[in-house]
């Protein structure tokens, strides 16, 4: 009820034009270095079927075309347990799901390797994410730049990373 409270605030808010939103979990982190299994399966209960009300919600008001949900935990996971029986986390391979604002319907992007630890095809590095939501928000994250200690910074570190839009993200 906490959650799907949460998901209902944020749809009145888009719907009151507010521009960004964002939903915390209250109580049990997603952090699961122990008790794995049981804690997600507990937090996924208390968050699938809010999360997928919220998009209905939206959609149903003919409000998802022009509003990005982005959904996703704190980190990836590793394949492997830790200690007994939980799992630390991944910075090599990570899942999230994004719904209306341009991005495509039904699209999975990437893979891992068979035992799920690394990324292996179509790997998106977070700067290509950030450049790809800052184009579907209808911002150039190349021009975009701010003043940080002297020079031009930006959110994608562009000049460093070589961060690009990923077109097979969107419709």
């Amino acid at each position: 009820a906490d959650y799907g409270t949460r998901c209902l605030i944020a749809r009145r808010l888009v719907e009151r034009g507010v521009r960004f939103v964002q939903l915390f979990l209250s109580g049990q982190p997603w952090d699961t270095h122990s008790k794995n299994a049981e804690t997600l399966t507990g937090l996924c209960a208390r968050t699938d079927q809010p999360s997928a009300a919220l998009v209905q919600d939206l959609k149903q008001r003919g409000l998802l075309d022009r509003t990005i949900v982005m959904w996703g935990g704190e980190f990836g996971r590793l394949p492997i347990s830790q200690s007994a029986d939980g799992r630390d986390h991944n910075r090599h391979a990570n899942s999230i799901w994004l719904a209306g604002g341009g991005f495509r319907r039904g699209y999975c992007h990437g893979a891992t390797d068979d035992f799920g630890y690394k990324a292996v095809t179509d790997t998106l590095t977070v700067h290509d994410l950030h450049a790809t939501l800052l184009r579907a928000l209808g911002l150039d994250h190349v021009r975009l730049t701010f003043p940080h200690d002297g020079r031009p910074g930006s959110l994608t570190d562009v000049a460093i990373t070589k961060a690009k839009s990923v077109d097979q993200l969107l419709a």
